[in-house]
């Protein structure tokens, strides 16, 4: 397994929402919106981030918060203190290697 994602534009996007505020809690859509991208491709990473690497944590949202609401349940991601760390190395070296191209 490798040290991390492969870092698509589309990924450095995703951690760059995630590490604007390590410590809150986001839901999908709302990544989505904040990215500008697609859902397809938001929660492949996602999936990605919290199974192969193990760079996020997922919660469902409690039936008390969106039931109120007549909605599905959420499932919030959060980064993992080592995720935290790893993601910012990460989009530190893509970001030197675009910058020296």
């Amino acid at each position: 397994m490798a040290d991390g994602p492969r870092m698509t534009l589309q990924t450095m996007l995703v951690l760059q929402v995630l590490l604007s505020d390590p410590a809150q809690r986001r839901y999908g859509l709302e990544l989505c919106e904040k990215t500008r991208q697609h859902p397809g491709t938001v929660y492949p990473i996602l999936a990605r981030l919290e199974r192969e690497f193990g760079w996020l944590e997922r919660h469902e949202e409690a039936p008390a918060e969106h039931l109120a609401e007549g909605r599905r349940a959420r499932h919030y991601y959060l980064l993992t203190d080592e995720g935290a760390v790893k993601a910012r190395a990460a989009l530190d070296r893509a970001e030197r290697s675009r910058a020296h191209r």
